[in-house]
């Protein structure tokens, strides 16, 4: 088999907002936590144009009303811009007209910044209300990367799943929306940030040296056993952005690009290209 093995690398640049909404805190302590995603974005943003990788940063409105020089720079800089709420809300708390504005006003400042409207969406706090994709597809978004269904194959999304605890599992049905897939096991928060809240404490703190061959480890598999996929790799710049950690990735982003037949993408470029291989009228017909 010919290989085809793409790399998309994501930033979450959520700065204070998780911190906002998630944390639901005032404290100048952890809010510098989220201001630290600056220096981290720009030395992420010194890395991928050293090693001239493209990549996609999915950035809630608050973020870049709060930092728009540096917003500005992932734009100038050819970085695809992505949907990621305004201040990293949950859908799962929102009513249909809450969750709307809210998806228009994200997009309305990524349009600011960027020129265009945003194709692709990562849902704040990793969980879609039901609404969530119907919403993304009437506002002509290309692809979520949400969702744990698959770890190195895209698929469409489904709406209407039903999980009830007396029935059959409902899978729901198909929508026309590019699913690329997001796992924590290739997300540098789990690894990294240390947190304590009233859902308990991740303790963080992992050495680079680990996550390394856990991610390394997990691109191989895809390599030597799939040959054909995408590897998605979550980051965040508040996190990966500490001296060790942004050479620990350095270190593999090298390892990667050694690798014959793998590139580098935007996952809008990417999800487009599968789009085209994949027409959405099969994937119904396959239901």
């Amino acid at each position: 088999m010919t290989r085809d093995i793409t790399v998309c690398i994501s930033l979450d640049f959520d700065a204070m907002s998780s911190w906002i909404a998630n944390y639901r805190t005032e404290s100048p302590n952890a809010l510098s936590r989220g201001e630290f995603g600056r220096v981290g974005a720009q030395r992420l943003l010194d890395l991928l144009g050293e090693h001239n990788v493209p990549s996609t940063w999915f950035i809630p409105g608050h973020t870049i009303e709060a930092f728009p020089e540096t917003c500005a720079r992932i734009h100038r800089d050819g970085h695809e811009v992505g949907h990621h709420g305004y201040c990293h809300e949950d859908p799962r708390k929102m009513e249909l007209e809450e969750e709307t504005a809210i998806l228009n006003r994200g997009s309305a400042l990524v349009e600011q910044l960027t020129g265009k409207k945003p194709i692709g969406y990562r849902c704040p706090s990793g969980s879609f209300s039901p609404n969530t994709l119907a919403l993304l597809e009437e506002h002509g978004f290309l692809y979520d990367s949400s969702m744990l269904g698959d770890d190195y194959t895209p698929y469409y999304g489904r709406r209407g799943i039903k999980a009830p605890i007396d029935r059959p599992y409902t899978f729901g049905e198909f929508v026309d929306i590019v699913e690329l897939p997001f796992s924590w096991s290739l997300d540098d928060h789990p690894f990294f940030e240390h947190t304590r809240s009233k859902r308990g404490v991740n303790p963080g703190l992992a050495d680079p040296d680990r996550v390394y061959r856990v991610w390394s480890e997990d691109f191989a598999f895809l390599y030597e056993k799939q040959k054909v996929g995408v590897f998605v790799l979550t980051l965040h710049p508040q996190v990966i952005g500490r001296g060790h950690r942004m050479l620990m990735l350095e270190r593999l982003i090298k390892h990667l690009k050694s690798h014959i037949d793998t590139q580098f993408s935007t996952m809008g470029a990417f999800a487009s290209r599968w789009k085209r291989q994949n027409p959405f009228s099969e994937a119904r017909l396959a239901q």
